[in-house]
Protein backbone atom coordinates (compact mmCIF):
# COMPACT_ATOMS: atom_id res chain seq x y z
CA UNK A 1 0.00 0.00 0.00
CA UNK A 2 1.92 3.47 -1.09
CA UNK A 3 1.56 5.64 1.93
CA UNK A 4 -0.09 9.25 0.88
CA UNK A 5 2.79 12.03 0.48
CA UNK A 6 3.26 14.11 3.72
CA UNK A 7 2.41 17.87 3.67
CA UNK A 8 3.74 20.50 5.93
CA UNK A 9 1.27 20.75 8.78
CA UNK A 10 1.95 24.78 9.75
CA UNK A 11 0.38 27.30 7.83
CA UNK A 12 2.95 29.53 6.96
CA UNK A 13 2.12 33.17 8.62
CA UNK A 14 3.88 36.01 10.04
CA UNK A 15 6.80 38.05 7.59
CA UNK A 16 7.75 35.33 5.22
CA UNK A 17 9.68 38.02 2.91
CA UNK A 18 11.70 41.28 4.19
CA UNK A 19 14.33 43.48 2.44
CA UNK A 20 15.19 46.46 4.75
CA UNK A 21 17.44 48.00 2.18
CA UNK A 22 14.59 48.43 -0.47
CA UNK A 23 11.62 48.03 2.45
CA UNK A 24 9.88 51.23 3.57
CA UNK A 25 9.95 51.27 7.13
CA UNK A 26 6.76 51.87 9.20
CA UNK A 27 3.91 50.19 10.67
CA UNK A 28 1.05 47.96 9.00
CA UNK A 29 -2.33 48.77 10.39
CA UNK A 30 -5.10 46.29 9.66
CA UNK A 31 -8.28 44.24 11.39
CA UNK A 32 -8.57 40.96 11.29
CA UNK A 33 -11.47 38.19 11.74
CA UNK A 34 -10.91 37.43 15.00
CA UNK A 35 -12.50 40.56 15.57
CA UNK A 36 -9.02 42.40 17.09
CA UNK A 37 -7.15 45.56 15.02
CA UNK A 38 -3.44 45.24 14.84
CA UNK A 39 -0.42 47.72 14.43
CA UNK A 40 2.86 45.37 13.29
CA UNK A 41 6.26 46.86 12.84
CA UNK A 42 8.15 45.18 9.33
CA UNK A 43 9.64 42.12 11.61
CA UNK A 44 5.64 40.93 12.48
CA UNK A 45 6.01 42.14 15.75
CA UNK A 46 2.78 43.50 17.11
CA UNK A 47 2.83 47.17 18.57
CA UNK A 48 -0.36 47.66 19.42
CA UNK A 49 -3.77 45.84 19.73
CA UNK A 50 -7.42 47.00 20.18
CA UNK A 51 -9.81 44.65 20.89
CA UNK A 52 -12.34 45.92 18.49
CA UNK A 53 -12.41 45.26 14.84
CA UNK A 54 -13.40 48.14 12.33
CA UNK A 55 -14.41 48.43 8.48
CA UNK A 56 -11.72 49.23 8.37
CA UNK A 57 -9.95 49.87 11.34
CA UNK A 58 -8.81 53.58 10.36
CA UNK A 59 -5.88 55.43 11.56
CA UNK A 60 -6.64 59.57 12.56
CA UNK A 61 -4.28 62.25 11.11
CA UNK A 62 -3.24 63.84 14.48
CA UNK A 63 -3.25 67.34 12.47
CA UNK A 64 -7.07 67.21 12.45
CA UNK A 65 -7.33 65.54 15.97
CA UNK A 66 -5.74 68.06 18.32
CA UNK A 67 -2.41 66.62 17.84
CA UNK A 68 -3.79 63.29 19.59
CA UNK A 69 -1.87 60.39 18.29
CA UNK A 70 -2.84 56.99 17.76
CA UNK A 71 -6.57 57.11 17.66
CA UNK A 72 -9.00 54.91 15.49
CA UNK A 73 -11.82 54.31 14.10
CA UNK A 74 -13.51 50.66 14.83
CA UNK A 75 -16.88 49.20 14.83
CA UNK A 76 -18.45 49.65 18.85
CA UNK A 77 -21.57 47.52 18.91
CA UNK A 78 -23.86 45.48 16.61
CA UNK A 79 -27.09 45.40 16.69
CA UNK A 80 -29.37 42.97 18.55
CA UNK A 81 -31.18 42.17 15.70
CA UNK A 82 -29.16 40.62 12.66
CA UNK A 83 -30.39 40.61 8.99
CA UNK A 84 -29.02 38.20 6.95
CA UNK A 85 -28.15 40.17 4.48
CA UNK A 86 -25.58 41.95 5.99
CA UNK A 87 -22.97 39.92 4.05
CA UNK A 88 -20.30 43.18 3.52
CA UNK A 89 -22.49 45.86 4.48
CA UNK A 90 -23.35 48.08 7.08
CA UNK A 91 -26.98 46.22 7.90
CA UNK A 92 -25.45 45.27 11.55
CA UNK A 93 -23.32 47.35 12.31
CA UNK A 94 -25.17 49.54 15.61
CA UNK A 95 -22.65 52.02 16.56
CA UNK A 96 -19.19 53.00 15.75
CA UNK A 97 -16.30 54.74 17.71
CA UNK A 98 -12.96 56.68 18.55
CA UNK A 99 -10.57 54.62 20.29
CA UNK A 100 -7.10 56.03 22.02
CA UNK A 101 -4.20 53.78 22.06
CA UNK A 102 -5.22 52.33 25.39
CA UNK A 103 -8.89 51.40 23.53
CA UNK A 104 -10.80 53.82 25.71
CA UNK A 105 -13.91 54.94 23.68
CA UNK A 106 -13.76 58.96 23.13
CA UNK A 107 -16.57 59.56 20.51
CA UNK A 108 -19.24 57.02 19.68
CA UNK A 109 -21.86 56.98 17.57
CA UNK A 110 -25.01 55.26 16.74
CA UNK A 111 -28.13 56.25 18.53
CA UNK A 112 -28.11 59.85 17.18
CA UNK A 113 -27.97 58.11 14.09
CA UNK A 114 -30.80 58.51 11.25
CA UNK A 115 -33.28 55.09 12.25
CA UNK A 116 -31.05 54.81 15.72
CA UNK A 117 -27.60 52.79 14.43
CA UNK A 118 -25.19 53.76 12.36
CA UNK A 119 -24.93 51.26 10.13
CA UNK A 120 -21.68 52.03 8.99
CA UNK A 121 -19.65 50.11 6.03
CA UNK A 122 -16.23 49.97 4.12
CA UNK A 123 -15.10 53.41 4.85
CA UNK A 124 -14.69 56.97 6.76
CA UNK A 125 -12.55 59.69 7.68
CA UNK A 126 -11.88 62.15 10.60
CA UNK A 127 -12.12 65.72 8.60
CA UNK A 128 -10.31 68.81 9.24
CA UNK A 129 -13.10 70.28 10.90
CA UNK A 130 -13.58 67.70 13.01
CA UNK A 131 -16.47 65.88 11.59
CA UNK A 132 -16.39 62.07 10.61
CA UNK A 133 -17.11 61.27 6.82
CA UNK A 134 -18.68 57.71 6.90
CA UNK A 135 -20.47 55.59 4.02
CA UNK A 136 -23.75 53.43 5.48
CA UNK A 137 -26.41 51.94 4.16
CA UNK A 138 -30.26 52.82 4.03
CA UNK A 139 -33.03 50.46 4.07
CA UNK A 140 -35.47 51.67 1.99
CA UNK A 141 -37.75 51.16 -1.53
CA UNK A 142 -36.38 52.35 -4.13
CA UNK A 143 -39.33 53.92 -6.70
CA UNK A 144 -39.01 51.80 -9.91
CA UNK A 145 -37.00 48.99 -8.81
CA UNK A 146 -38.23 45.37 -8.56
CA UNK A 147 -37.12 44.76 -5.11
CA UNK A 148 -40.03 45.95 -2.24
CA UNK A 149 -36.76 47.15 -0.32
CA UNK A 150 -33.10 47.67 -1.41
CA UNK A 151 -30.00 48.18 0.43
CA UNK A 152 -29.08 52.09 -0.43
CA UNK A 153 -25.81 53.58 0.42
CA UNK A 154 -25.47 56.65 2.01
CA UNK A 155 -23.36 59.32 3.35
CA UNK A 156 -23.12 61.16 5.98
CA UNK A 157 -21.22 64.00 7.40
CA UNK A 158 -21.54 64.05 11.01
CA UNK A 159 -20.02 66.79 13.30
CA UNK A 160 -18.54 66.14 17.27
CA UNK A 161 -21.91 66.38 18.70
CA UNK A 162 -23.32 63.26 16.47
CA UNK A 163 -25.56 65.58 14.49
CA UNK A 164 -25.81 64.81 10.71
CA UNK A 165 -24.65 68.01 8.81
CA UNK A 166 -24.17 66.92 5.39
CA UNK A 167 -25.76 63.55 3.31
CA UNK A 168 -25.60 61.92 0.19
CA UNK A 169 -28.08 59.10 -1.21
CA UNK A 170 -26.34 57.18 -4.40
CA UNK A 171 -30.09 56.11 -5.73
CA UNK A 172 -30.38 59.69 -5.81
CA UNK A 173 -27.14 59.83 -8.75
CA UNK A 174 -28.39 56.66 -10.97
CA UNK A 175 -28.45 58.71 -13.93
CA UNK A 176 -25.16 60.43 -13.00
CA UNK A 177 -23.15 57.14 -12.60
CA UNK A 178 -22.78 56.47 -16.71
CA UNK A 179 -25.08 53.59 -16.96
CA UNK A 180 -26.72 52.85 -20.74
CA UNK A 181 -30.22 52.61 -20.77
CA UNK A 182 -30.38 48.84 -20.68
CA UNK A 183 -27.86 48.87 -17.60
CA UNK A 184 -30.36 50.91 -15.44
CA UNK A 185 -32.61 48.87 -16.27
CA UNK A 186 -30.64 45.93 -15.24
CA UNK A 187 -29.95 47.60 -11.82
CA UNK A 188 -33.68 47.98 -11.29
CA UNK A 189 -34.51 44.65 -12.05
CA UNK A 190 -31.93 43.18 -9.96
CA UNK A 191 -32.59 40.41 -7.20
CA UNK A 192 -29.31 41.68 -5.67
CA UNK A 193 -30.62 44.18 -2.92
CA UNK A 194 -27.01 45.70 -2.18
CA UNK A 195 -27.60 46.88 -6.17
CA UNK A 196 -24.32 49.12 -5.98
CA UNK A 197 -22.20 48.01 -2.64
CA UNK A 198 -20.12 51.43 -2.81
CA UNK A 199 -16.54 50.55 -0.78
CA UNK A 200 -15.00 53.06 -0.60
CA UNK A 201 -15.22 56.64 0.09
CA UNK A 202 -12.12 59.74 0.59
CA UNK A 203 -11.71 63.32 0.31
CA UNK A 204 -9.94 63.84 -2.94
CA UNK A 205 -7.42 66.51 -0.90
CA UNK A 206 -5.14 68.71 -2.12
CA UNK A 207 -4.21 67.91 -5.82
CA UNK A 208 -2.68 69.46 -9.16
CA UNK A 209 -5.06 69.06 -10.98
CA UNK A 210 -7.08 71.82 -9.14
CA UNK A 211 -4.07 73.42 -8.60
CA UNK A 212 -4.45 73.72 -12.93
CA UNK A 213 -7.74 75.12 -12.76
CA UNK A 214 -9.57 71.49 -13.21
CA UNK A 215 -12.97 72.41 -10.46
CA UNK A 216 -14.31 68.80 -10.75
CA UNK A 217 -11.16 67.44 -8.50
CA UNK A 218 -11.86 70.16 -5.93
CA UNK A 219 -9.95 69.13 -2.37
CA UNK A 220 -13.53 68.50 -0.90
CA UNK A 221 -14.86 66.64 -3.39
CA UNK A 222 -14.74 62.69 -2.58
CA UNK A 223 -14.31 59.86 -4.52
CA UNK A 224 -16.65 56.73 -4.29
CA UNK A 225 -16.31 53.41 -6.06
CA UNK A 226 -18.72 50.54 -6.55
CA UNK A 227 -17.99 46.51 -6.56
CA UNK A 228 -20.94 45.65 -8.16
CA UNK A 229 -21.62 48.09 -10.69
CA UNK A 230 -17.63 48.99 -11.48
CA UNK A 231 -17.39 52.43 -11.64
CA UNK A 232 -15.20 55.14 -9.76
CA UNK A 233 -16.57 58.64 -9.35
CA UNK A 234 -16.19 62.21 -7.97
CA UNK A 235 -19.28 63.88 -6.18
CA UNK A 236 -19.04 67.67 -6.02
CA UNK A 237 -19.07 68.31 -2.33
CA UNK A 238 -21.47 71.62 -2.82
CA UNK A 239 -23.63 70.50 -5.45
CA UNK A 240 -24.11 66.54 -5.21
CA UNK A 241 -23.68 65.65 -8.47
CA UNK A 242 -21.12 63.46 -9.71
CA UNK A 243 -18.58 65.43 -12.17
CA UNK A 244 -15.87 63.10 -12.94
CA UNK A 245 -16.16 59.06 -13.50
CA UNK A 246 -14.60 56.16 -15.10
CA UNK A 247 -16.74 52.98 -16.22
CA UNK A 248 -18.72 51.12 -15.86
CA UNK A 249 -18.49 50.20 -19.38
CA UNK A 250 -14.62 49.42 -20.45
CA UNK A 251 -12.83 47.90 -23.49
CA UNK A 252 -12.60 44.10 -22.89
CA UNK A 253 -9.68 42.97 -21.00
CA UNK A 254 -7.41 40.49 -23.69
CA UNK A 255 -5.35 38.21 -23.05
CA UNK A 256 -2.67 40.43 -24.93
CA UNK A 257 -3.59 42.88 -22.55
CA UNK A 258 -3.63 40.94 -19.35
CA UNK A 259 0.19 39.59 -20.33
CA UNK A 260 1.49 42.90 -21.85
CA UNK A 261 4.01 45.36 -20.47
CA UNK A 262 3.32 48.08 -22.87
CA UNK A 263 2.75 51.40 -20.77
CA UNK A 264 0.69 53.68 -20.86
CA UNK A 265 -2.10 52.16 -22.40
CA UNK A 266 -6.01 52.74 -22.20
CA UNK A 267 -7.57 52.14 -19.17
CA UNK A 268 -9.33 48.23 -19.63
CA UNK A 269 -12.02 46.25 -18.00
CA UNK A 270 -12.13 46.91 -14.37
CA UNK A 271 -14.39 44.57 -12.35
CA UNK A 272 -14.75 43.90 -8.59
CA UNK A 273 -12.86 47.15 -7.76
CA UNK A 274 -11.94 48.37 -4.53
CA UNK A 275 -9.45 51.56 -2.69
CA UNK A 276 -10.03 53.37 -5.56
CA UNK A 277 -8.14 57.32 -4.21
CA UNK A 278 -5.94 59.67 -5.72
CA UNK A 279 -2.18 59.48 -4.63
CA UNK A 280 -1.69 62.36 -1.94
CA UNK A 281 0.46 65.38 -2.62
CA UNK A 282 4.00 64.45 -2.17
CA UNK A 283 4.14 60.77 -2.45
CA UNK A 284 5.30 59.35 -5.92
CA UNK A 285 2.61 59.35 -8.44
CA UNK A 286 0.69 62.29 -6.79
CA UNK A 287 -2.43 63.11 -8.50
CA UNK A 288 -2.71 60.02 -10.52
CA UNK A 289 -5.37 57.07 -9.32
CA UNK A 290 -4.67 54.02 -7.83
CA UNK A 291 -7.09 51.55 -7.14
CA UNK A 292 -7.03 47.64 -6.41
CA UNK A 293 -8.37 45.95 -9.60
CA UNK A 294 -10.11 42.57 -7.93
CA UNK A 295 -11.25 40.97 -11.47
CA UNK A 296 -13.99 40.07 -9.26
CA UNK A 297 -17.40 38.57 -10.88
CA UNK A 298 -19.42 41.61 -11.10
CA UNK A 299 -20.91 44.03 -13.56
CA UNK A 300 -24.68 45.09 -15.34
CA UNK A 301 -24.30 42.95 -16.84
CA UNK A 302 -21.61 40.63 -15.22
CA UNK A 303 -17.87 40.86 -16.59
CA UNK A 304 -16.61 37.65 -18.16
CA UNK A 305 -14.04 36.15 -16.26
CA UNK A 306 -11.01 34.74 -18.02
CA UNK A 307 -9.48 31.23 -17.73
CA UNK A 308 -6.63 32.68 -15.44
CA UNK A 309 -7.79 35.21 -13.45
CA UNK A 310 -4.95 37.25 -11.55
CA UNK A 311 -5.76 40.96 -9.70
CA UNK A 312 -4.22 43.91 -10.62
CA UNK A 313 -3.17 47.01 -9.09
CA UNK A 314 -3.46 49.93 -11.52
CA UNK A 315 -2.41 53.62 -11.31
CA UNK A 316 -3.86 55.60 -13.82
CA UNK A 317 -3.65 59.56 -15.20
CA UNK A 318 -7.74 60.50 -14.44
CA UNK A 319 -7.65 63.54 -16.94
CA UNK A 320 -6.56 60.88 -20.10
CA UNK A 321 -7.43 57.48 -18.81
CA UNK A 322 -4.36 56.02 -19.34
CA UNK A 323 -2.60 53.41 -17.36
CA UNK A 324 0.50 54.71 -16.55
CA UNK A 325 1.42 51.86 -13.89
CA UNK A 326 0.66 48.60 -13.09
CA UNK A 327 1.23 45.77 -10.98
CA UNK A 328 -0.25 42.15 -11.30
CA UNK A 329 1.69 38.83 -10.18
CA UNK A 330 3.76 38.49 -13.80
CA UNK A 331 5.55 41.14 -12.77
CA UNK A 332 7.17 39.31 -9.73
CA UNK A 333 7.79 36.71 -12.25
CA UNK A 334 4.96 34.71 -11.13
CA UNK A 335 1.65 32.69 -12.61
CA UNK A 336 -0.72 35.64 -13.17
CA UNK A 337 -3.37 33.67 -10.92
CA UNK A 338 -0.88 33.36 -7.84
CA UNK A 339 -2.07 37.12 -7.13
CA UNK A 340 -5.94 37.09 -6.60
CA UNK A 341 -8.44 38.47 -4.74
CA UNK A 342 -11.79 38.72 -5.85
CA UNK A 343 -13.21 40.83 -2.97
CA UNK A 344 -12.05 43.05 -0.24
CA UNK A 345 -8.25 44.28 -0.56
CA UNK A 346 -6.68 47.30 -1.03
CA UNK A 347 -2.88 49.51 -2.23
CA UNK A 348 -1.42 52.24 -1.41
CA UNK A 349 1.47 54.26 -2.17
CA UNK A 350 4.55 54.57 0.44
CA UNK A 351 6.83 57.38 0.68
CA UNK A 352 9.77 55.81 -1.12
CA UNK A 353 7.89 54.86 -4.37
CA UNK A 354 6.84 51.17 -3.53
CA UNK A 355 3.58 50.16 -2.90
CA UNK A 356 1.81 48.23 0.04
CA UNK A 357 -1.07 45.76 -1.25
CA UNK A 358 -3.31 44.12 0.84
CA UNK A 359 -4.36 40.69 -0.87
CA UNK A 360 -7.76 40.60 1.31
CA UNK A 361 -8.97 37.16 0.17
CA UNK A 362 -5.87 35.33 1.49
CA UNK A 363 -4.79 37.53 4.35
CA UNK A 364 -1.86 38.21 2.65
CA UNK A 365 0.32 42.37 2.62
CA UNK A 366 3.10 42.73 1.12
CA UNK A 367 5.66 45.57 -0.38
CA UNK A 368 6.59 45.23 -4.04
CA UNK A 369 9.01 48.47 -6.00
CA UNK A 370 7.97 50.39 -8.77
CA UNK A 371 9.49 47.30 -10.62
CA UNK A 372 7.29 44.87 -9.27
CA UNK A 373 10.02 43.13 -7.04
CA UNK A 374 8.75 42.08 -3.34
CA UNK A 375 10.23 43.31 -0.78
CA UNK A 376 8.41 42.51 2.61
CA UNK A 377 5.43 40.11 2.72
CA UNK A 378 3.26 39.06 5.70
CA UNK A 379 0.33 36.49 6.18
CA UNK A 380 -1.98 37.17 8.84
CA UNK A 381 -1.84 35.15 11.34
CA UNK A 382 -5.32 35.72 13.39
CA UNK A 383 -8.77 33.55 11.84
CA UNK A 384 -11.71 33.95 12.68
CA UNK A 385 -15.52 33.24 11.73
CA UNK A 386 -16.38 33.41 8.15
CA UNK A 387 -19.89 33.09 6.67
CA UNK A 388 -20.92 29.47 5.95
CA UNK A 389 -19.50 28.19 9.15
CA UNK A 390 -15.58 27.97 7.94
CA UNK A 391 -12.53 30.28 9.58
CA UNK A 392 -10.30 32.37 7.53
CA UNK A 393 -7.77 35.12 8.38
CA UNK A 394 -8.80 37.52 5.11
CA UNK A 395 -7.79 41.40 6.11
CA UNK A 396 -10.10 43.74 4.09
CA UNK A 397 -7.91 46.90 4.02
CA UNK A 398 -4.04 47.39 5.13
CA UNK A 399 -2.98 51.03 6.03
CA UNK A 400 0.78 52.48 6.15
CA UNK A 401 1.64 53.80 9.35
CA UNK A 402 4.04 56.34 9.87
CA UNK A 403 6.44 56.28 13.28
CA UNK A 404 5.63 58.93 14.35
CA UNK A 405 2.20 58.73 14.38
CA UNK A 406 2.34 56.30 17.72
CA UNK A 407 2.31 58.50 21.02
CA UNK A 408 5.49 59.07 22.51
CA UNK A 409 5.02 57.01 25.43
CA UNK A 410 3.34 54.01 24.23
CA UNK A 411 1.89 51.49 26.72
CA UNK A 412 -0.52 49.35 24.65
CA UNK A 413 -1.69 46.34 24.72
Amino acid sequence: MTEAPRVPAVYPSGVTRYDPGKAWHGHVLFAALDQRSYLIDLEGRVVNRWDYYGQPTALIDPAVNGGRKGHVLVRYELRRQQDPRALGNGLNVHAIAELDWHGRPVWIWGDQAPGGSARQHHDWQRLANGNTLLLANRLQRIPGFRLDESIDDIIYEVDPQGRVVWQWLASEHLQEFGFTPEQLELVRNTEHADYLHLNNLKVLGPNKWHEQGDARFHPDNLIIDSREANFIAIVDKRSGKVVWNLGPNYPRLTRENQFSPRLPRPVDQLAGLHDAHLIPLGLPGAGNLLVFDNQGGSGYPPVHLGVMPGSRVLEIDPIDGQIVWQYSALDSGQPVWSFYSSFISSARRLPNGNTLIDEGMTGRIFQVTSDGEIVWEYISPYFGDFFGGCRSNFVYRAQPVPFDWVPDDPVGH
